[in-house]
């Protein structure tokens, strides 16, 4: 049976099943691509939990909601972590920081009160400027915990080595997916494309796939590319071991603050295969202030038609 596997993005999320029951559904609105019936199961790498004490609220994960549901808080998106560092991975932070276009010397934004006239369970398609510029400071967090495997504690009692229990959690779930017998797709939005990369290059036990794609990709910044390991090179930074001949496509809106600036949303002169470009580069024009958000993206016919070809 076909399968996909789920690598989810920045900030907090609802729990597991939730999450993923969400991405299915944007997946199959109006008229998409609805798995069960297409006789595709599908499984979500869950990280959440490792930078986050308790999970948001229900429709935290659609990422157009922000500080009110608890996606994004304050605290979460404070920049004094960063003097605590080596000076060396703090100047990384800050580079990228110039890259992306966050101020770090400004205080995060305070979170935005839910409007309580609103008792809808819909998809707000403007995320306020308060709560987009606190997730972007999340981004940098998460960023560099993922590619400097540093230690968090969410709660008390617990602690993470972010890169190294990412991984095994993904490694987990791709064993699933390598269990079924139809092709097995790997979708990564925001960091969760950096972390199916990672997995898929690394030395790791990880089974083949038979598709990447890869939505609000910042893969094509400078600064990501420099942290991959094994070392990356733009000649050769195609996945060969574990994705072959089979197919890569990168999603990505212009307007995406994640992906960086033109032309880094495209990237397929980044992961060259010796030498040769194959990474299909799709643009995508999300709704809304904040482009970033992945059930926006599962939306877009441009990327379900892709995922279907790669379904067969």
């Amino acid at each position: 049976m076909t399968h996909l596997t789920f690598v989810h993005g920045i900030a907090n999320k609802p729990p597991h099943d939730v999450l993923l029951e969400q991405w299915r559904n944007a997946l199959s609105d109006n008229g998409g691509l609805n798995l069960p019936r297409m006789g595709v199961t599908s499984e979500m790498v869950y990280w959440a939990d490792m930078f986050h004490a308790a999970p948001a609220r229900t429709r935290a994960g659609l990422e157009s909601l922000g500080a009110a549901d608890g996606s994004v808080s304050p605290t979460a998106a404070d920049a004094d972590w960063i003097d605590e560092i080596d000076a060396e991975e703090a100047a990384f932070v800050r580079r990228l920081a110039i890259r992306l276009g966050v101020d770090l010397t400004l205080p995060p934004d305070p979170p935005v009160p839910p409007d309580p006239s609103d008792e809808s369970d819909s998809t707000p398609e403007l995320l306020p400027p308060a709560t987009a510029r606190n997730l972007m400071r999340v981004l940098l967090h998460e960023v560099y915990h993922y590619l400097f495997d540093a230690e968090f504690s969410p709660r008390t009692g617990e602690t993470f080595r972010i890169r190294r229990d990412i991984r095994a959690r993904v490694l987990d779930v791709l064993r699933i997916g390598a269990d079924q017998r139809g092709p097995h797709i790997l979708v990564g939005h925001s960091l969760g494309s950096v972390i199916a990369y990672d997995v898929l290059t690394a030395d790791l036990d990880a089974p083949p796939v038979d598709g990447l794609l890869t939505l609000g990709s910042p893969l094509g910044l400078t600064e990501v590319q420099h942290c991959l390991k094994p070392v990356w090179t733009r000649h050769a930074g195609w996945p060969t071991a574990r994705l072959g001949t089979n197919r890569w496509c990168n999603v990505s809106d212009a307007l995406d603050p994640v992906r960086g600036g033109p032309p880094a949303w495209k990237i397929a002169g980044d992961f060259m295969d010796a030498g040769q470009e194959r990474v299909l580069d799709l643009p995508a024009t999300n709704e809304g202030l904040w482009r970033h958000s992945a059930v926006k993206y599962l939306r877009q016919q441009v990327l379900r038609n892709e995922l279907r070809a790669m379904l067969r």
